[in-house]
């Protein structure tokens, strides 16, 4: 099958749509995101922006989700046993 000067349009034309979309919805994000949680649509909460925001719920998630975090990371790190002096014992 040839490529033809209607793929390649309607490749770019796609690629515009998407690019507005984008734009579009990172303009108005907090909006768009709220009217999805309102419709039942769980987002991942931004754990860049300000906790004092965030409901009790979305606390307690974040919370669980640091604390598995943690113990993961505790557990896949070798069990290093020093008397204080470097050496293990």
């Amino acid at each position: 099958m040839a490529l033809s000067s209607q793929h390649v349009t309607g490749f770019v034309l796609g690629l515009g749509a998407a690019a507005a979309g984008f734009y579009f919805y990172k303009k108005n994000q907090k909006q768009v995101d709220e009217w999805l949680r309102k419709q039942g649509i769980e987002l991942p909460v931004a754990s860049a922006g300000d906790h004092s925001a965030m409901t009790l719920e979305e606390l307690v998630r974040e919370k669980e989700n640091l604390e598995d975090l943690i113990a993961e990371r505790e557990h896949a790190e070798p069990e290093e046993a020093s008397d204080g002096d470097g050496t293990q014992s």
